[in-house]
């Protein structure tokens, strides 16, 4: 699979269905803000890396597939959980990048400037990023 920018999807994308990404990404934050509330910041901080719009965008893309598919005259559920399956594989990539982003502006903000700390998260998020998907794609 190749990693590309679709903006015709876009045109596919319903205003309820970015409401309901908008419902779960605030539920998400809420959340993270309580739990850093009752366990701290680094506690809190840790569950920023969960995919806060990732289960509407499941069933979206689930659902988009299987429209695609029908308007096509084709009827294969499997194409869509394995169109779901590869969007968890990402958001999985993802999170694994925003926990390595969040170690390392824990373990830098102390000892260089803040700017400097984000670059090297970011830098750090998009290497392990990258990194991963690619090995992925390699041991396929």
């Amino acid at each position: 699979m190749v990693v590309r920018l679709q903006l015709s999807a876009l045109r596919q994308t319903h205003w309820y269905e970015l409401a309901s990404r908008i419902l779960f990404g605030g539920i998400a934050t809420v959340l993270t803000g309580l739990i850093a509330k009752s366990y701290g910041p680094v506690i809190g901080g840790l569950f920023l890396a969960f995919p806060a719009i990732f289960p509407s965008t499941a069933t979206l893309v689930e659902k988009h597939t299987k429209e695609r598919r029908h308007n096509a005259g084709l009827n294969d559920e499997l194409r869509a959980a394995d169109a779901v399956a590869i969007e968890a594989r990402g958001a999985t990539i993802g999170s694994v990048g925003l926990f390595v982003f969040a170690a390392v502006m824990w373990l830098s903000l102390p000892r260089v400037s803040s700017v400097l700390g984000f670059v090297m998260a970011g830098v750090a998020w998009l290497a392990l990023s990258v990194t991963v998907w690619q090995l992925r794609r390699f041991l396929r």
